[in-house]
């Protein structure tokens, strides 16, 4: 019978499959690289999705704690050209199904409502190894650590879990993310705020570059504008930009937009933060594994792909699952990962399709739709 899942990584989904142990009274450890919650910022704004993220709060019972989270009209979508020209303008009504939340606040959740003790901090793993009849040894690198009989990686795109049971590693993706801040935009930036409106703001190239020169943002809590540049670019390119040189790094990529309205490259060249690359990576689409005995894998460091609105509620939907089936097979955990992994395997290679080909259309879908006229659709 199951007594302990150790799980590798206190993100989403890690904690959601935590939780819903927990909720079924099955004890978890969750190990986590980072020294506290608060040791790093926790990312922007999540969309919260009525058919898997919801899904996995509900079965974490936690659906009430997360309504008293939710930014309201943060669903408020524009779009605009490049001259600031509003080419199309949806009010977030509340029947969206997607609302939206800081990853911090919800994360906070989560860890609030386990147990104390259940995640250990400060503990970065390197290395694991299979110690036979499903046991596995999990090495810190403080020197410590761990045996367990059922270990669960949770640690992201470039999980320690992954190599016991798959050879795949992410792969550049061809394009990647510059993000900016701008604070108290109301006072300080308040041309930027009129632009990005109450939710989020899309601002797409005209060109063969449609797909992969973008720039985006978000209206996230305490009048904070969270913008997103896209651009895709060889990692040599990139390369050639000093980011530790933030008034050099905003130069070289508002370059890139010129000709676009200072109103929206105001997102680039006002912000209050230094600029940060995110290269975006992926795994294959499709990606499985045979079943190994004692250990699998959820979010980023099962299926990682493009980003398109889906990272964090598959990742807490794969936890969830996984926290269900365990309790449904608690004699026959062997039962429980492969029921699991049946069910991921299909769902995780759609959903991986489907953000590719969101990345590769994102922008001249929408521009057709809009068209020109300013008109609101």
């Amino acid at each position: 019978m199951t007594t302990h899942v150790t799980i590798i990584g206190a993100g989403l989904g890690g904690l959601t499959l935590a939780r819903v142990l927990h909720v079924h009274g099955i004890p978890a450890t969750v190990y986590e690289a980072e020294a506290s919650p608060m040791s790093r910022l926790q990312g922007g704004m999540l969309d919260i999705h009525e058919y898997n993220g919801q899904l996995a709060l509900e079965a974490a019972d936690l659906m009430h704690e997360f309504r008293a989270i939710i930014l309201e009209g943060r669903q408020a979508t524009r779009v605009l050209d490049l001259d600031g020209t509003v080419l199309m303008e949806e009010p977030d009504d509340g029947t969206g199904g997607r609302p939206e939340v800081q990853r911090g606040e919800l994360r906070q959740i989560l860890l609030d409502s386990l147990p104390a003790g259940t995640v250990r901090w400060g503990q970065k793993v390197t290395g694991v190894r299979g110690l036979g009849e499903g046991r596995h040894e999990v090495v810190f690198a403080d020197g410590g650590t761990v045996v367990t009989s059922l270990l669960v990686g949770a640690d992201g795109a470039w999980s320690r879990v992954r190599p016991l049971l798959s050879d795949a590693t992410p792969e550049y993706f061809g394009r990647a993310f510059v993000e900016t801040y701008l604070y108290d935009s109301e006072t300080r930036h308040p041309t930027a705020a009129k632009t990005v409106g109450g939710g989020s703001l899309f601002v797409f190239a005209r060109d063969t570059g449609a797909s992969g020169r973008w720039i985006a943002a978000h209206r996230e809590k305490g009048e904070t504008l969270h913008a997103y540049v896209m651009l895709a670019k060889p990692q040599e390119w990139f390369a050639r930009i000093d980011f530790s040189d933030a008034a050099a790094a905003t130069a070289g990529i508002v370059a890139e937009f010129d000709g676009w309205a200072p109103e929206i490259t105001a997102l680039i060249t006002d912000s209050d933060t230094a600029p940060v690359l995110r290269p975006l990576n992926r795994l294959p689409i499709g990606h499985r594994w045979d079943r190994v005995p004692g250990a699998t894998l959820i979010g980023d460091a099962a299926h990682l792909s493009p980003p398109d609105g889906e990272g964090a509620n598959l990742a807490m939907q794969d936890g969830a699952e996984l926290g269900k089936f365990i309790a449904a097979h608690p004699d026959d955990i062997e039962a429980a990962l492969t029921s699991y992994e049946e069910a991921l395997f299909p769902r995780s290679a759609a959903a991986a399709t489907d953000a590719v080909a969101t990345n590769e259309a994102m922008g001249q879908q929408l521009i057709d739709a809009s068209g020109r006229d300013g008109r609101t659709v």
